[in-house]
């Protein structure tokens, strides 16, 4: 029966691969979804379900539905590859002799351009925060560091007052899978860390704690105050689009790329595993490209 293994699936992802667990949420819910279909299409109970229930047709069909539903393509694949990693660890521990779905097609994915700001619009946010209160040091250090080095959200979040080289002008972040990697900050972004650390932390601490950026209440910042916070200035500044922290990574590393930063120069400082991740890049420095062969070539 495929349901009982799943803790056993689950434990393996987070020993042998360091999964996160944000991923370990979403791959039980994934697979609590998939086991729900099957059981309602066999009319079987969950925990009846059989690996030979599990094949090439029955996942088609599971596709079908998901695409039936108004479901992304881009959330069909993810759901269709915590599959895979599951069915390759049933494989793995020999609880299936070969792999029943290894011809399912992941569906074609949309190709979504990544949204960045231009660096008028990133300057005007970054200038937004009122530095005469805590509030306002921490968010602007909050800013700066998002875009200064391109973090994502959960790594900001995860920074540590000891992740902070102020010497060396660089931070220490843990990715995905807890990957550790060293950025270089700009001078601005350090200036904005020392004045938070000097004149805002103290007033936001309530006890001893190692976490960098904290609320109100003295706590760790959470994923969703971080949002709070752009939200807000992007609304005081009236930029007209939808901005998310990502949004920052993504101009951090259109912007490098417009300057003339090499491919895997930016690989490394995003932590992406597979250069193919930050080569979508390339694509949105176009017009880049375009300005450059306007004004350099002798027969433009």
């Amino acid at each position: 029966m495929l349901v009982k293994h799943v803790e056993g699936f689950l434990d393996y992802l987070r020993v042998e691969k360091n999964a996160s667990t944000l991923t370990l949420v979403s791959y039980r819910t994934d697979l609590t979804q998939l086991f729900s279909f099957l059981a309602n299409r066999y009319s079987v109970s969950r925990d009846d379900i059989s690996t030979e229930l599990l094949n090439h047709k029955s996942v088609r069909e599971y596709l079908m539905q998901m695409q039936e539903q108004g479901m992304s393509r881009s959330t069909m694949a993810r759901k269709l590859a915590a599959l895979r990693s599951f069915v390759r660890y049933l494989c793995r521990e020999n609880i299936l002799q070969n792999n029943p779905i290894a011809a399912v097609a992941t569906p074609k994915q949309d190709k979504r351009l990544p949204k960045f700001l231009y660096p008028l619009e990133i300057q005007m946010l970054l200038e937004a925060p009122d530095t005469s209160k805590p509030l306002g040091l921490r968010d602007k250090a909050i800013l700066e560091t998002l875009y200064a080095a391109g973090l994502r959200v959960s790594e900001l979040i995860g920074l540590s007052l000891n992740n902070i080289y102020f010497d060396e002008e660089m931070i220490k972040v843990f990715g995905k899978g807890s990957k550790e990697r060293i950025i270089p900050l700009g001078s601005q972004a350090m200036t904005s860390l020392n004045n938070y650390l000097q004149k805002g932390r103290p007033y936001l601490q309530k006890s001893p704690t190692e976490a960098l950026f904290l609320n109100k209440f003295g706590t760790r910042l959470s994923e969703r105050s971080v949002r709070n916070i752009i939200n807000k200035y992007v609304e005081e500044v009236a930029l007209n689009q939808k901005v998310s922290p990502h949004t920052l990574r993504h101009s951090f590393a259109t912007h490098l790329l417009n300057a003339g930063a090499d491919l895997r120069s930016v690989q490394e400082l995003l932590g992406h595993v597979k250069l193919s991740t930050t080569q979508i890049y390339t694509h949105i420095t176009t017009e880049n490209i375009q300005q450059v062969y306007r004004e350099t070539h002798p027969r433009r």
